[in-house]
């Protein structure tokens, strides 16, 4: 099976920018430990754990290639990923508000449903 063209452009996209996600995560990770304390340093903390986290979920699902409704998926995770932890992260930063960790948060949990639905409906094949 070969994979198209658009695909393979969309996948390593997905994992250039998990990667610089999780060197992000990596930088934001040591600032909270070094430069923050209080609130700020829990919600940075936060926002690097889960932009690691994803970053190598992402990095590890990308590689799939398992078509258009995977990759949308993906696309989900990373919007969610986005929202969730960039909300922390500008909270902690730039004392804005958090108003928008629930909505990524809510999209990194559909994400990861679809991502369980998915490999449940290639498994059965």
């Amino acid at each position: 099976m070969t994979v198209s063209a658009g695909a393979a452009r969309f996948s390593r996209a997905l994992r250039v920018i998990a990667a610089l996600l999780a060197a992000l995560a990596v930088a934001a990770a040591a600032y909270a430990s070094h430069g923050l304390s209080g609130d700020a340093q829990a919600r940075l903390s936060v926002a690097a754990a889960f932009a690691f986290g994803h970053g190598v979920a992402i990095l590890a699902l990308a590689g799939i290639g398992a078509g258009r409704a995977f990759q949308a998926v993906l696309t989900v995770m990373l919007a969610g990923l986005l929202l969730f932890a960039g909300s922390l992260a500008a909270a902690a930063l730039w004392g804005t508000s958090t108003a928008l960790a629930p909505f990524g948060g809510s999209l990194l949990i559909l994400a990861w449903l679809g991502i369980a639905v998915t490999f449940a409906f290639s498994m059965a094949e």
